[in-house]
C-alpha cells in the first residue's frame, strides 16, 4: 500500500474519530458547572467544530486573497490598491469587464424569460412531464461536456470546403448561398454564441423552479379574474406575475450568480481568446499563466463583490414577501 493512500486512510478514519473524543471531553467538562449553564455550554461545544471549518475553509481563504492583493505579481512588494486600480484602467481588463456585463445582462434575461415562457407553455398540457424532462435535460450535463458539444456545432471550415460543424452545415443547406461564420473566432458573433449555451443550459433549471412555482398559484383566483372579465394577459400580469416573484427572485439570482462567475464555457469553447475573456478566466491567467498573483487576487475580490449586492437584494426580496 502506498505511503498517499496510507496517509489518506488515516486522515479519513482520525478526523471523526478525533471529532467523537472531542465531543466526548467537552460533554465531561459541560457536566462539571451549574445544570441551567449546560444547554447554553453544550450549544457553543457542538458548534465550535463548524466554526473551525468555516474560518479554515472559507474565511482564511478570503483574508489571505485579500491580503494578497495589494502586493505585486510575486506577493514580495506592497503595491496598494494600485491592483484594483489597473482593473478599471487597464484597456485589457475593462474589456473584460465588458464582456461580463454583456453576460449578466443577456444570460439571466434570456433564460428566466425562456424559462417563464416555458413554464406557462407546459402547464396543463397532457405531455407536460416529457417536455419537461427534454427542457431538464441540460441540466444533467456538465458545463465542460455541453461545451465540448456546442464547440462541435460551432465548428467552422473554410467556405468552400465541407462544413462539419452542425450550425454552418444546417444553415448552409437551408439557405442558398450562405457564408460560414466563424462563431467562436468572429468577434461580432463569439460571445452571443457562448452565451446562447449558457441560455441554453440554463433554461431548463429555470422552468423547473418557475413550473413549480406557477403549481402553487391558487387557482381561485384566476377563476375569479377570469369571471370578472379579465383576459389571460390580465390573468398573468395581475393575478400569476404577483405569485411569482419569489421564485423569479430565486431564479435571476442564480442566473446572474451563474453570469458573473462564468468560466467552464469560455474556457472549454475559447480559451477566453479573440476577445471573449471575463472575469474568472482573466483571474484564471492571470494566477497560473501569468504567474501575477496580486492582480488575481485583486480580480477574485471584485468578483466577490459583485456577487454580494445580488445575494443581498435577492434576499431582501424574499424578507418583502414572507412579511407580505
Amino acid at each position: 500500500m502506498s505511503r498517499q493512500l496510507v496517509d489518506l486512510v488515516l486522515g479519513v478514519a482520525l478526523i471523526p474519530l478525533g471529532l467523537l473524543a472531542y465531543l466526548v471531553a467537552t460533554e465531561r467538562v459541560v457536566c462539571i458547572f451549574e445544570r441551567d449553564r449546560h444547554s447554553r455550554l453544550r450549544a457553543w461545544v457542538w458548534l465550535t467544530p463548524a466554526f473551525v471549518l468555516i474560518g479554515g475553509v472559507l474565511v482564511y481563504p478570503l483574508l489571505k486573497t485579500l491580503y494578497l492583493s495589494f502586493f505585486n505579481a510575486s506577493s514580495s512588494k506592497y503595491v496598494g490598491v494600485s491592483n484594483y486600480k489597473a482593473i478599471f484602467s487597464d484597456p485589457t481588463l475593462v474589456s473584460v469587464l465588458k464582456v461580463n456585463l454583456l453576460w449578466i445582462v443577456l444570460f439571466p434575461l434570456g433564460a428566466v424569460a425562456l424559462g417563464l415562457i416555458t413554464a406557462l407553455l407546459l402547464d396543463h398540457v397532457r405531455y407536460e412531464k416529457f417536455a419537461k424532462a427534454i427542457f431538464a435535460m441540460p441540466i444533467a450535463v456538465s458545463f465542460v461536456a455541453g461545451s465540448v458539444m456546442w464547440r462541435l456545432i460551432y465548428t467552422y471550415n473554410a467556405p468552400g470546403t465541407p462544413q462539419i460543424g452542425t450550425l454552418n452545415a444546417f444553415l448552409k443547406a437551408l439557405i442558398p448561398g450562405f457564408v460560414p461564420k466563424a462563431w467562436l473566432i468572429d468577434s461580432h458573433y463569439n460571445n452571443y454564441a457562448l452565451i446562447f449555451v449558457g441560455i441554453w443550459m440554463g433554461t431548463g433549471l429555470a422552468t423547473l423552479i418557475l413550473s413549480a412555482a406557477l403549481k402553487g398559484v391558487p387557482h381561485d383566483l384566476i377563476e375569479a379574474a377570469r369571471i370578472d372579465g379579465a383576459n389571460e394577459w390580465h390573468v398573468f400580469r395581475i393575478v400569476i406575475l404577483p405569485e411569482l416573484i419569489p421564485a423569479l427572485a430565486v431564479v435571476t439570482t442564480i442566473s446572474v450568480i451563474a453570469a458573473i462567475k462564468v468560466f467552464d464555457i469560455v474556457y472549454v469553447m475559447t480559451g477566453g481568446n479573440y476577445n471573449t475573456d471575463v472575469i474568472a478566466t482573466k483571474m484564471y491567467s492571470e494566477q497560473f499563466a501569468s504567474q501575477n498573483t496580486g492582480l488575481a487576487c485583486a480580480i477574485a475580490i471584485v468578483l466577490l463583490l459583485a456577487v454580494t449586492p445580488v445575494l443581498v437584494a435577492n434576499r431582501g426580496i424574499l424578507r418583502r414577501e414572507e412579511h407580505a
